[in-house]
């Protein structure tokens, strides 16, 4: 089993991923041919999630799609990043004790 900081980290990875392939899509939308991004997110044996981006197999672009998956993206960094902190806190707390 994974440590909650590393499933947390692959989190806030995973979330990045998914903020920096929906951005580029917005960006590169207009463009002629221009396939989006996809990402695709599978739970890890353990905990935590892995990612993979693939090309959509049509070309085109979906902006309300990659809207949806920026809040998502966002939403979802912001929900690591607070188990991150607070495991965190605990792991320190637990030192103090222990000292």
């Amino acid at each position: 089993m994974n440590s909650i900081s590393s499933i947390s980290l692959s989190g806030l990875q995973a979330a990045q991923t998914r903020l920096d392939s929906s951005a580029q899509n917005i960006a590169n939308g207009q463009t002629e041919g221009f396939r989006r991004l996809e990402v695709q997110q599978q739970t890890q044996t353990g905990g935590g999630v892995s990612t993979q981006v693939e090309r959509a197999a049509v070309a085109g672009d979906a902006l309300e799609t990659d809207m949806v998956d920026q809040l998502q993206a966002k939403n979802s960094f912001l929900a690591n990043l607070a188990v991150f902190k607070t495991n965190d806190r605990m792991l320190g707390s637990l030192l103090d004790t222990q000292a």
